[in-house]
């Protein structure tokens, strides 16, 4: 099941800053499990230590995030967010443990042992960050969702004719086919190719961004790879091995528009 997801290293960073300042304020006026056995001037300096020590925990998730993301193919299943929250789980044990028997208690021998300090102290104060972040990377998700919505560009049909909606950059390149135009266009990680009933002429006029190259193909930039011949005819070569043809009429344009 496919989840919403951003991608972005910079927001997910921004979000582990609000994650901090939200722990602190949540330690410092409620003062949940033990926090109220601190005095005054330990508050100021425990729970500081506390948010940033949730932001950092978070940080810690993204190379592992990237890693996820690129393995299934730039796609985020719940799966991932789910696998991720576990990991987030058992690093937050594992370093929340580590720092309250360094930091906070210095090796005390009256320190809470494991098991307590685990159902008593970590899973309720995990428990409680958890659904913050899991509320603030679904947001993020859907928020990424939105803008590439409104980022979409729309080829239409003649008439009653189906459409097709798609982001720019996942347009690769469009061929006349008689009465149809065949788009070219990236569907997750895979090459897919739809018919629709139109005319090159006017997707060309609808959107001058793309480049003609052939009486029969224009192409989009984006994707563009580099220039061949083949028995003294130009060829470019595209995202997923696509050759387009270049006719005389559009070399010297296509080679403007392209760059070379």
């Amino acid at each position: 099941m496919k989840y919403p997801f951003d991608p972005s290293a910079k927001h997910h960073f921004i979000l582990s800053v609000a994650l901090a300042l939200w722990i602190f304020i949540f330690l410092y006026f409620t003062e949940p499990l033990d926090t109220n056995e601190f005095g005054d001037s330990e508050k100021l300096i425990f729970l500081p230590l506390y948010a940033l020590l949730g932001a950092f925990l978070y940080l810690l998730l993204l190379p592992i995030q990237g890693w996820l993301y690129n393995r299934n193919h730039k796609t985020w299943q719940l799966k991932q967010e789910i696998i991720l929250s576990l990991v987030f789980i058992i690093i937050s044990v594992t370093v929340l443990r580590f720092f309250y028997l360094h930091v906070v208690m210095d090796w005390h021998p009256n320190a809470y042992g494991f098991w307590y300090h685990l159902k008593a102290i970590l899973l309720p104060a995990i428990a409680t960050v958890l659904p913050i972040v899991l509320i603030g990377r679904y947001g993020l998700g859907k928020y990424k969702e939105k803008r590439l919505e409104q980022q979409k560009i729309e080829i239409n049909g003649e008439g009653n004719y189906e459409g097709l909606r798609l982001l720019e950059d996942d347009l690769i390149a469009i061929k006349s086919a008689d009465n149809y135009i065949e788009v070219f266009h990236i569907n997750g990680n895979t090459l897919k190719t739809t018919l629709i009933r139109n005319k090159l002429s006017v997707i060309e006029q609808d959107f001058p961004e793309l480049t003609r190259t052939h009486r029969s193909y224009i192409i989009n930039p984006f994707h563009f790879q580099s220039w061949h011949t083949e028995k003294g005819k130009h060829l470019l070569k595209m995202s997923f091995q696509i050759q387009v043809p270049v006719s005389k009429t559009y070399l010297n344009m296509a080679r403007e528009k392209l760059k070379h």
